[in-house]
């Protein structure tokens, strides 16, 4: 009976081995290494396409601000000064 058992037990980690040596050797064929290819490729083109959209989201959320803070005259006041006051000219000719 014990051997009985030992042997299903042995036949079911050889069946476990050869699935996974079998699948591993699959991916060195030319269709495994294709189908990883595009896989990988497709996930490089949703991240570039995430990475886009987060870009878009935050331009217009920051451009959303500037209009907010043009609009109650803060922009003016703050980062603009030195073109109201006319100091932005002596400093560029200064550089030179």
């Amino acid at each position: 009976m014990k051997r009985l058992l030992w042997l299903g037990v042995g036949l079911a980690v050889g069946a476990i081995v050869v699935r996974k040596v079998t699948r591993k050797a699959n991916e060195f064929t030319p269709t495994g290494i294709a189908t990883s290819l595009s896989q990988s490729a497709g996930g490089l083109v949703e991240s570039l396409r995430s990475f886009v959209d987060d870009v878009r989201e935050g331009m217009a959320e920051r451009e959303r601000e500037i209009h907010e803070a043009f609009a109650a005259g803060e922009l003016y006041d703050d980062q603009f000064a030195e073109l109201r006051d006319g100091t932005q000219g002596r400093h560029a000719s200064e550089d030179h």
